[in-house]
């Protein structure tokens, strides 16, 4: 009898985007970025992980700035055998009744111990399939409503088979959002077999047991929903029944969260005010809360990784002792500061032509370009900005973000912000750099001195690039929303924009937030620089420390996975 261990079930995390590097253009933001950073911290962690995605043949796009700040798109066309293995397996799913293969690439992860997490990326870019069969994955976030459900058909239909095929004995499937919540039918069918239609509760029990999903939008109408017309044509009436049969279809239409809650046994939000947003917009679930992180080794600079090297050995593989860098002297920390500056200042000269001041207060302010994110609003009172930096001292502003193509307004929000920097030279120099990127994400996350963020209230589920910014040693100055009500302790790891209140007024935001510039922050950068670095040492140590993917991973372990580590 063999008495070996049985190798342990696969956790199989599935994402619509997974951002690894700049050289896999397979993500568009935040939910890519923290879907790759869970990955690692899997990785890092030693747990049977694999990642399940699609491969994007022209990936999201690069973004170009004209002269009047209008964005111009353009296809990233790659070649996914420079960086990726073609692997043998090949699975059909159905699209209006007739078959698109399914082929597979794979990426592995190798964590801090060594230990691999693979990732797949499904692709339907094959000669077999015809022209609208080729075209599925061709773009994230691309083409209407029929496009955007049969990549998710791709996603949720074809990962299952694909993994089995591949030999993975899956025991937990996790959903990042509700792209993927047809993977929930492709359960039931497994379970129901060819010949049975008619489901009974402990088949959807069944399938509950397997799943877990995670929810980040706050936003209604940022949840996919398909009409059932739309559904029955794609997926075809016996989907549709079995859909409907399971209890997972609501008011006339597929809601992909709705299918991907119902079919789980597990559901959480980003944050805690996230949970609570969540909770009243799905009554029906039980919403639990495990607060978003980043992983610790890729976001932090080069400077300051040698300086957790020298002070906290062993922080690559445990995130908590970054809590000993309270211990570090100020004058280390600023001199690890002054290096990522440099190295930034140096990348806006490159990238835009622009020289900034290395000594100047520089102002981070990089988030995607839509309007709840109000990246504008620091640009609300030009003359009140222009007095505050020539009484209090000088401040110069880095933005970057994109837009989604297809967001008018969000591309508008761009176009203002090269305005105002159009009219503000040589007072307050604000500089847009272009094509926002994960290497860019670095850059500016290390090397400016405060991190702003002002989304309106509640729309902010989690938000990590000020953990990022944390990590560096880069307080925040942000709205009291996502994962900044739990990271905040005023004067201590950042300072709040407005109060606690549940809604948002632009006005009385703009009005906090210049104040909060005038009579706290600019005065304590200029006048008192060792306290301003006692606050970047209290980010570290207080922030970096806990918002880590690290802590968030072993938190789905224990709750959601049932794998305590």
């Amino acid at each position: 009898m063999d008495d070996a261990p049985a190798t342990p079930a696969t956790i199989a995390y599935f994402s619509m985007e997974v951002a690894i590097d700049d050289g896999l253009p397979t993500y568009s933001g935040g939910l890519g970025v923290l879907a790759g950073d869970h990955l690692r911290s899997a990785a890092d962690l030693g747990l049977p992980v694999v990642g399940v995605t699609l491969r994007y043949r022209d990936g999201y796009f690069r973004q170009r700035l004209d002269g009047e700040g209008h964005q111009v798109e353009q296809p990233v066309r790659w070649s996914p055998e420079e960086r990726l293995e073609l692997l043998t397996p090949r699975v059909a799913v159905r699209l209006r009744d007739r078959p698109v293969e399914v082929a597979v690439w794979r990426l592995v992860l190798v964590g801090a111990t060594g230990h691999q997490v693979p990732v797949y990326l499904l692709d339907t870019a094959l000669s077999e399939n015809d022209e609208g069969g080729r075209d599925v994955t061709d773009q994230l976030y691309g083409g209407d409503l029929e496009h955007r459900l049969a990549q998710e058909v791709v996603l949720g239909l074809g990962g299952p088979p694909l993994l089995a095929q591949l030999g993975h004995r899956v025991g937990t499937f996790h959903m990042n959002e509700g792209h993927s919540a047809l993977l929930a039918l492709s359960l039931l069918r497994q379970r129901l077999g060819p010949d049975r239609r008619e489901v009974h509760p402990d088949d959807l029990a069944a399938v509950r047991a397997q799943c877990v999903f995670t929810t980040h939008t706050p936003v209604a109408a940022g949840h996919d929903r398909f009409p059932l017309d739309l559904v029955r044509q794609v997926l075809g009436d016996e989907a549709v029944g079995l859909l409907e049969g399971a209890g997972c279809l609501a008011d006339g239409e597929l809601n992909m969260t709705g299918l991907g809650m119902c079919a789980s046994h597990f559901v959480n939000a980003v944050s805690l005010r996230h949970q609570q947003v969540s909770q009243e917009m799905f009554p029906q679930f039980d919403v639990a809360s495990i607060t978003n992180g980043v992983h610790a080794t890729t976001w932090t600079g080069p400077a300051v990784q040698g300086l957790f090297d020298h002070h906290v050995p062993g922080w690559r593989v445990d995130n908590t002792a970054l809590r000993a860098v309270s211990a570090i002297g100020l004058d280390e920390i600023r001199q690890v500061h002054t290096e990522a500056k440099e190295q930034l200042v140096e990348a806006v000269a490159r990238r835009s032509g622009v020289a900034l001041d290395p000594d100047v207060l520089t102002i981070g302010v990089a988030r995607r370009a839509t309007p709840y994110k109000r990246t504008a609003l620091l640009l609300t009172d030009p003359d009140r900005l222009v007095a505050l930096a020539e009484k209090g001292g000088p401040v110069q502003v880095v933005y970057a973000g994109k837009a989604h193509p297809r967001d008018e307004a969000g591309k508008e929000i761009i176009g203002q912000v090269v305005e105002a920097a159009r009219r503000l030279w040589r007072r307050v120099p604000v500089v847009y750099l272009e094509d926002y990127s994960l290497d860019l994400a670095r850059l500016l996350c290390a090397g400016t001195d405060l991190w702003l963020n002002t989304p309106t209230k509640p729309y902010e589920a989690s938000g990590t690039s000020g953990m990022k910014a944390a990590l560096n040693g880069v307080p925040s100055l942000s709205v009291l929303d996502g994962w900044w009500i739990e990271g905040h302790v005023e004067g201590v790891t950042g300072w709040s924009v407005g109060n606690g209140d549940p809604e948002t007024d632009d006005g009385e935001d703009a009005s906090a937030l210049y104040t909060k510039l005038e009579q706290e922050i600019v005065p304590l950068y200029y006048e008192r620089p060792a306290d301003y670095d006692a606050v970047r040492r209290a980010a570290i140590s207080l922030n970096g420390s806990y918002f880590t993917t690290e802590r968030m991973v072993r938190q789905y372990a224990r709750r959601a996975y049932h794998r305590p580590i």
